[in-house]
């Protein structure tokens, strides 16, 4: 069965292709909205990681340095195979070439649910992942970091939101672990799911629900589903997403 569409399973997840690590037990607190999310807490570190403020404070956007920006967007599931292959193959290497001229998006895809809740496809741990990088977006706006880190992330998304990864991701990043924790936990929570809530509601207002989904000008670019490269008219490479943002970037500058 397609690990993207299988059911949430919480065994021990395979890590390969990464230095293995010591797996330690979260801290855990309970948020409540219909459904009940696992949300994680780091303990004190110490280093670097521990040097953090009592308040979480987001760094100021980047700059636009011309016209008018043009808007990318990827749509994902945190846990998702598919998000790796979409932002390993495609969004990351166009990101590279393209940073000063896209306003980039990445928003999450989940349902729904009563009482202002969200079910994500594989899991509790998947809108807690998806919290997590939410947050790291929140504290830091620049691409270059935050981008980095869910790449970081998704390269072992079975894993996701194990408490090593996430501190080897942000460390790697230089995100502070300390104001990440106090994003994703504050009001019990509130902060983090509210963000999740409005980025599921983004990706359901576009018309969104496969993870990976590429929209560039609002509109669909390309999807990656099943380990292909689906929907895709303008081409699924690297220098065909970049010669479109480069084509619509002169467009709007005219």
């Amino acid at each position: 069965m397609d690990e993207k569409h299988a059911a949430y399973n919480p065994t021990t997840p395979n890590m390969s292709g990464r230095v293995a690590r010591k797996r330690a037990p979260m801290l855990l607190t309970v948020v409540t909205v219909f459904l009940v999310y696992t949300v994680w807490q780091f303990t004190s570190a110490g280093g670097a990681a521990g040097q953090a403020a009592s308040r979480f404070v987001p760094q100021e956007a980047p700059i636009a340095v011309q016209g008018k920006l043009v808007p990318l967007e990827a749509h994902i599931m945190s846990k998702c195979p598919d998000a790796r292959d979409c932002l390993r193959d495609l969004v990351l290497p166009t990101m590279m070439k393209t940073y000063q001229k896209v306003n980039f998006t990445l928003s999450y895809i989940g349902t729904p649910t009563e009482n202002d809740g969200i079910d994500c496809m594989h899991g509790p741990s998947e809108c807690m992942g998806n919290i997590i990088e939410l947050c790291a977006a929140h504290l830091y706006p620049d691409p270059k970091i935050n981008l980095g880190f869910t790449m970081c992330l998704t390269r072992e998304y079975s894993a996701i939101p194990e408490r090593s990864l996430v501190e080897d991701c942000a460390l790697e990043h230089a995100i502070d672990i300390k104001q990440l924790n106090d994003c994703a936990t504050q009001d019990d929570g509130a902060l983090g799911l509210g963000m999740l809530r409005d980025s599921v509601r983004r990706s359901k207002d576009a018309g969104v629900t496969k993870s990976c989904t590429v929209r560039l000008n609002e509109e669909i670019y390309c999807i990656r589903d099943g380990g292909e490269w689906k929907d895709c008219p303008h081409g699924a490479g690297v220098n065909d997403l970049v010669i479109a943002i480069e084509k619509l970037s002169r467009s709007s500058s005219a």
